[in-house]
């Protein structure tokens, strides 16, 4: 049990003693949310004016930090691609058979096993402390790469990059699930997924000039390497001491802001932060339809990932362009991809109750992408590269797939055990998806193109399938004759399936 102290401002008339009185919170059952709201003796309402006031430096603290750190990740994640072409393959031994395309999928064996293990460490401590150190772990891991000397050290370098990368996401979605209604969520999720994309327009740039490097010791892909994860080193110490965790600690707030923050989200009806794992809120999970529906829309979606960071730029290259001019014509596709990333999420915003479409109509850019990459004669140039800088029109989708888990899912353990979960699903998809493209399919790797066809279109369908799902839900619960309410929000630490009064977002 815990009993926080009631503040009061300078200027507040001082409570005589025989009338104060303690709140006792429970922590155990109930959301840590309740300590600010006992504690607070301000007014309790405020204007739209203050909140958006409020909004807007909770985006200048928290999303920017956010933007940063998944860039670093996905520029890390997808140095493999670049690297390739640059004389790793060679170096490394990695093209005999499918050496290199186990090399990306063993990323996600790794990203697997570690997902879980981030997640309950960012529930038990402080998430920014846990989020820095891994950064910190998984720069230093990155820098290694440069001494790998054979695909077998690489294997395992690759392995523990992805354990020590998996936690980053699950982590970033509960964040954002603490500080953001839902109707902001998908923005945000947004924001920091495009990033995705666009570090794809920057990332070549500084590669290209890394390239030109000759001599020495090391080969260009080794300092690529090197430098890429030193720079991830250090914003690991920026995340430590900027990143705001949630609005229940985090630093730079005064009282009034910080009950705002956290009354706020009462709209939510899925709290903001507890620390005591619930085995019952993880079976919960496991026997959730809609979870599984997300899990699968992930797993299958992330299939078309395995061209796109891993055979990119090894596939330009196969079109007759050499090495540095292959880098340099991956440029556009981060530009259209990021943006696709951030409008999705943005019509999410703006448009109420489009998600599931969204997420079925962003798949259609994949499908075609992949049916131009599959039909296409390799002397089609402009119709293959432009085909190669739609294929990942699924990351538009993703991002909002992200929003709507957080959103549909209420109590603290079932967030942080589904928010794994999706990207266990987002994991297998890409430890699958370079396996399906062969070396000796290339260049047009036909095989590993009609998978992601296949794939993309039951991902489409499975969006609208989740659609009904949830209006069967929300209607069922209407004849309850128990409507939409936050009265509970933060008691009991109640779950979207034990709190009647929350409703499902389409």
């Amino acid at each position: 049990m815990e009993k926080p102290e009631i503040e009061h401002q300078e200027n507040e008339p001082k409570t005589p003693p025989e009338l104060k009185h303690t709140t006792t919170v429970d922590t155990v059952h109930q959301d840590e949310a309740l300590k600010v709201l006992a504690g607070y003796a301000g007014e309790q309402t405020w204007t739209p004016e203050e909140e958006k006031k409020l909004v807007r430096r909770i985006d200048k603290k928290l999303v920017s930090i956010l933007c940063i750190t998944y860039g670093l990740q996905y520029y890390d994640k997808a140095m493999l691609s670049q690297a390739a072409i640059f004389g790793l393959r060679e170096d490394l031994k990695l093209s005999v058979g499918d050496r290199y395309s186990f090399s990306a999928s063993i990323f996600y064996l790794g990203f697997i096993i570690g997902s879980y293990p981030a997640i309950l460490m960012a529930q038990r401590w402080p998430i920014e402390r846990v989020a820095a150190g891994i950064v910190c772990m998984w720069g230093i891991c990155l820098m290694c790469t440069a001494a790998c000397h054979n695909y077998q050290s690489l294997y395992a370098q690759r392995f523990f990059l992805g354990f020590l990368e998996s936690g980053i996401s699950p982590m970033f979605m509960l964040v954002v699930g603490g500080w953001y209604k839902k109707r902001e969520q998908a923005l945000r999720m947004g924001a920091w997924y495009s990033c995705t994309g666009y570090v794809s327009a920057v990332s070549p740039l500084i590669n290209y000039g890394l390239g030109h490097i000759k001599g020495g010791s090391l080969n260009s892909w080794q300092y690529m390497y090197i430098v890429a994860g030193a720079i991830t080193v250090l914003w690991a110490i920026v995340i430590l001491f900027l990143m705001p965790p949630d609005p229940i600690r985090a630093k730079g707030f005064n009282d009034r802001e910080r009950y705002i923050a956290v009354a706020r989200m009462r709209e939510n009806n899925s709290g903001v932060r507890n620390t005591h794992f619930k085995i019952e809120q993880f079976w919960e999970s496991l026997f959730d339809i809609r979870f599984w529906l997300i899990f699968s829309i992930a797993f299958l979606m992330m299939i078309a990932n395995g061209p796109v960071s891993s055979f990119i730029p090894i596939i330009i290259n196969g079109f007759g362009y050499n090495r540095l001019n292959s880098l340099l014509l991956t440029l556009p596709g981060g530009v259209v991809i990021g943006t696709i990333e951030l409008a999705a999420p943005y019509v999410a915003y703006r448009v109420p109750q489009v998600r599931t479409w969204l997420i079925a109509i962003c798949q259609l850019g994949t499908i075609l992408a992949s049916i131009l990459l599959w039909q296409l004669p390799r002397s089609a140039k402009g119709g293959l590269l432009f085909a190669c800088y739609i294929l990942a029109s699924f990351g538009g989708g993703y991002a909002v797939t992200m929003g709507l888990q957080i959103a549909n899912t209420a109590g603290y353990t079932k967030r942080s055990v589904t928010s794994s979960g999706i990207f266990v699903g987002y994991c297998l998809g890409n430890f699958v998806g370079p396996l399906l493209f062969k070396t000796k399919d290339a260049p047009v790797y036909a095989p590993g193109f009609i998978a992601v066809l296949i794939t993309a279109i039951i991902t489409a369908l499975l969006a609208i399938v989740y659609r009904f799902v949830c209006i069967w839900e929300n209607r069922r619960r209407d004849k309850t004759g128990t409507m939409e309410g936050f009265e509970h929000a933060y008691e009991d630490d109640l779950t979207d399936k034990t709190n009647a009064q929350f409703r499902y977002t389409l």
